[in-house]
């Protein structure tokens, strides 16, 4: 399985980076997860928008889903007229991104999957099995396995028993870091420092941590020095144009 960074960059995107995109590809099959500011024209220099297979998106904060709207619009009018693109995503997830185009207008490019976080269910050749975590609007996260390996990934979400045991011996954890270390007291029960994670990451025995959703702007070193203080495994923090084999 090939994980592809398409933006890594919490909140808002930079000049150089989109915000949460991650591009999961196995047996020729592509499936977007995340499409946060800025990510379809990091997906359009790796492939047209009719060839991206299926879409997973964890909540509804447009950091984690507005470019959903330019993906559709691409299909829809592009010329191209694919097959209808499977969007899987929580219940009511999508409302507000699709209100913004004139009701039925991306109704042929749409096959929407509403479902409830906890729910597993294939797409594709990836078996995917989700789990809530705390955050301002119900959050999905997500392990994705094929060919024998797994990738878990986040999205947003305050430190949570649910996700040591969704990431459980993964062979990596891609993990919302917005903080280094201290966070504001009323943002602390809905994100998590890169410590926190890291913590989560040795009890989870995962292979490899990723770092996302860094404050825009950031120093990534300080994310890095904050993990290393408790998970001694391979960290990387997620940058547009990060590609590993998990």
């Amino acid at each position: 399985m090939r994980v592809t960074v398409l933006g890594g960059s919490g909140a808002w995107p930079t000049n150089t980076e989109a915000c949460s995109g991650f591009l999961l590809q196995h047996e020729g099959f592509s499936l977007l997860v995340d499409a946060g500011y800025g990510v379809l024209p990091r997906l359009l220099d790796l492939m047209p928008a009719e060839r991206l297979d299926a879409v997973y998106i964890t909540h509804g904060h447009p950091d984690h889903c507005v470019d959903l709207s330019p993906l559709l619009r691409a299909r829809a009018l592009g010329g191209a007229d694919p097959d209808p693109l499977p969007v899987y995503a929580p219940h009511h997830a999508l409302d507000a991104v699709l209100a913004l185009d004139r009701p039925g207008m991306l109704d042929a490019a749409l096959e929407r999957h509403d479902f409830e976080p906890g729910a597993d269910f294939p797409v594709g050749p990836f078996d995917l099995r989700t789990a809530l975590l705390p955050h301002w609007v119900p959050n999905a996260a997500v392990r994705a396995t094929a060919g024998g390996r797994s990738v878990v990934y986040t999205g947003d979400g305050g430190p949570d028993p649910a996700l040591v045991e969704l990431a459980r011996g993964a062979d990596a954890l891609v993990a919302e870091a917005t903080y280094p270390e201290v966070m504001a007291a009323d943002d602390a029960p809905y994100l998590s420092t890169a410590r926190q994670v890291a913590r989560q990451a040795v009890e989870a025995g995962v292979g490899r941590l990723v770092l996302t959703h860094l404050w825009a702007g950031s120093e990534p070193g300080r994310y890095l020095d904050a993990a290393a203080g408790e998970y001694d495994g391979p960290t990387l923090v997620a940058t547009g144009g990060l590609s590993f084999e998990a």
